[in-house]
């Protein structure tokens, strides 16, 4: 817990100054219990707006439940005991905040922001973030005609949410919630750099720093709270926006406490601890001013939906160059993953199912290297996605979180996957005549005794069957990785039928290119696996292209984020994307001709060099794909429009230069 905050400025003396809005204003005596914390030092000029309630808020002030069912008193819900330490900062002493095991939350007023950016400085001044971080960040949307033209600005930061989706999401076991203050606090000492808690959180509150390759964000600035003081964002904000307390107690001189306004994403995703006010009247529509092609428009209810913004026009580009990213790792990681395990099962279910030309393949010299061969492909696998972490050495912490994280269990399933791989290799290899032969003549040891000790047949069944089921749960769970609802172009049908066509098509290209020149050398019938092998790769296009097609209907009668990123994908990336549909109904048809060929009796051997052709098609088109995956997606996250949170400000201070100045807030591609 003492790595928890992000250094904040503290002093632990015994005489630092404590709570009293009346003390510091009329210098009354301290009382014992006022003297009991010193987590902050509370300032002698502080003003009381910077105070939280000094006094036990009443049941006719704070309601049972909040408006999503929560109840509001967390230590109800938990064997927390009230007088608790959260030993911030190895601090054992007990904040004397007499509602501090209340689930607490910011208060926005939309009217009153003015845009100066002193909440943003406030919380990286005292959170020490260099220029490229920012706990708390404004932006704003606008609308109207001169000279009717308004701007509502939007400061938001963490949420501390009911429903804390990088909690769940976090492998490493990172975040907790705690029972004071309701806080959701992350340890970057505990992270290993990932960065999926920025893709599952829809408020871009957990910030991946590049250069020390970790996550941090908002703490609520709970050691200011256990001296009573508000966070220091809201203590800083001059023109009254900002406040905090409570959930659900509307502060002092405010009218409304609604849960969204123009620009914020659905409450629904996460259940987040924020209440806004916007009583001033806007336009019908309100546009972003940072990259992303969406603006919001006011549905009959008043409410303001998100819509298509068509800031790039409609001509279709290709920007290839674009396609690379710093999640290539990814790319390579999950195609390769899929690949293996395709690799794997097909020609392993072929034999389980008694297919005579796998049996006679399983039962080869050659069924050990290509176990083998998908071992190695899955470890390469890895590899990258290790690589992909901002503290590579740090993986093993990846499995933390099994009972939440689907991350954590993706690639629990794939190392289990590389072990029962490794398994089945092994009790193969006696076997395997080839190498009992050599190990005889080199080393003068009798492999072959061992088949005769151990029944080496039915623990590759088992060994193999193991690998399946870990290798389907890997599979399953980078699916569910990737079904996010603060990212609807991933969120779809359409993730789950690529990853299955990948794994169907790619590994028929891999396992059918050894199984085939396996059975050629043996002097035995090619037809059969031709058939299967060609069934699977054609299978595995079909259903690929099945939910392409499917996305591409709902995407395109989508209003949200994942059709603006459709709307991306069809301009800004079009020639790519079509050529990508044109490879793949490409393969498809040749696919299909060539297997309809095999079942008219042509000579299998006439059509292997046509089909090792159209694999390797495929494995371009599966890569131009899975690039134009992750380059498109476009989180739900709030309108960013001052510097750094503004993508195309991003991008140009890299391609000029100006993101080596690091007071420009732009870090370089480091993660």
């Amino acid at each position: 817990m003492n790595q928890i905050l992000n250094k904040p400025k503290v002093k632990t003396t015994s005489s630092v100054d404590t709570f009293n809005p009346k003390e510091t204003k009329h210098a009354v005596e301290k009382t014992e219990q006022q003297e009991r914390s010193s987590h902050w030092q509370v300032r002698t000029q502080e003003q009381d707006y910077a105070f939280l309630p000094d006094r036990q808020l009443s049941s006719q002030e704070v309601a049972i439940e909040n408006r999503y069912g929560k109840r509001i008193d967390l230590v109800e819900l938990t064997d927390t005991p009230k007088n608790r330490s959260l030993f911030i900062n190895e601090n054992p002493e007990v904040g004397s905040n007499p509602n501090r095991n209340k689930q607490h939350g910011f208060f926005f007023t939309a009217d009153n922001c003015i845009g100066c950016h002193a909440c943003e400085a406030a919380c990286s001044e005292k959170n020490e973030n260099p220029a490229h971080l920012a706990f708390r960040s404004v932006g704003y949307v606008e609308g109207g005609t001169y000279p009717d033209y308004k701007r509502m600005n939007i400061s938001m930061a963490c949420n501390h949410c009911d429903d804390p989706v990088c909690l769940k999401g976090c492998p490493t076991r990172a975040y907790t919630k705690h029972a004071e203050y309701g806080a959701v606090l992350q340890d970057p000492e505990t992270c290993f750099g990932c960065g999926y808690c920025t893709w599952v959180c829809p408020y871009n509150a957990p910030q991946l720093d590049p250069v020390k390759g970790r996550v941090s964000k908002c703490n609520m600035c709970v050691d200011r709270l256990e001296v009573g003081l508000k966070p220091a964002c809201v203590s800083a904000c001059v023109g009254n926006a900002l406040d905090f307390g409570v959930i659900e107690t509307t502060p002092n001189n405010r009218e409304q406490c609604k849960t969204t306004i123009p620009g914020f994403p659905s409450p629904d995703i996460t259940h987040p601890n924020i209440r806004f006010q916007q009583v001033k009247s806007l336009p019908n529509e309100m546009t972003r001013t940072d990259a992303t092609p969406v603006k919001y428009h006011k549905d009959t209810q008043g409410n303001y939906q998100p819509v298509i913004d068509q800031k790039e026009g409609v001509d279709k580009q290709w920007n290839l160059s674009r396609l690379n990213s710093r999640e290539n790792p990814l790319v390579l990681f999950t195609l390769f993953a899929q690949a293996a395990l395709g690799t794997f099962a097909i020609p392993f279910i072929g034999a389980l199912f008694g297919i005579d030309a796998l049996v006679s393949f399983n039962n080869s010299d050659m069924f050990a290297p290509l176990t083998i061969t998908a071992l190695l492909m899955t470890s390469f696998a890895l590899l990258m996605s290790v690589t992909h972490l901002g503290k590579p050495m740090r993986f093993y912490r990846g499995f933390n979180n099994l009972r939440y994280s689907p991350m954590a269990r993706e690639g629990f399933g794939l190392a289990m996957f590389s072990a029962g791989c490794g398994l089945t290799a092994l009790f193969a290899l006696p076997t395997n005549t080839w190498l009992v032969d050599v190990i005889q003549q080199v080393f003068g040891i009798n492999l072959a005794i061992i088949k005769d000790h151990v029944p080496l047949t039915n623990l590759v069944t088992v060994t193999g069957v193991f690998s399946l089921l870990s290798g389907g749960a890997g599979l399953f769970y980078m699916n569910k990785c990737y079904q996010i609802k603060a990212r609807p172009f991933w969120n779809h049908l359409q993730t789950a039928t690529a990853f299955v066509g990948n794994t169907l098509s790619l590994g028929a290209i891999v396992s059918g290119i050894m199984v085939i020149t396996s059975l050629l050398v043996m002097g035995l019938a090619i037809e059969q696996a031709s058939v299967v092998f060609a069934s699977v790769f054609t299978l595995g296009l079909i259903i690929e292209a099945i939910g392409l097609v499917i996305h591409n209907y709902d995407l395109n009668r989508s209003e949200n984020e994942g059709g603006a990123a459709h709307y991306v994908q069809c301009t800004t990336f079009g020639k790519t994307y079509r050529l990508r549909n044109c490879l793949l109904t490409l393969n498809i048809v040749v696919a299909c001709t060539l297997l309809g060929l095999h079942f008219s009796g042509v000579d299998s051997n006439i059509l292997l060099f046509a089909w090792l052709g159209l694999g390797l098609l495929n494995s371009l088109t599966a890569l131009i794909g899975r690039a134009l995956f992750y380059i498109l997606v476009i989180p739900t996250t709030m309108p960013g429009a001052f510097f750094w949170k503004n993508k195309r400000f991003e991008e140009h201070a890299r391609d000029t230069g100006l993101a080596n100045n690091p007071a420009s807030g732009v870090a370089p591609i480091g993660h």
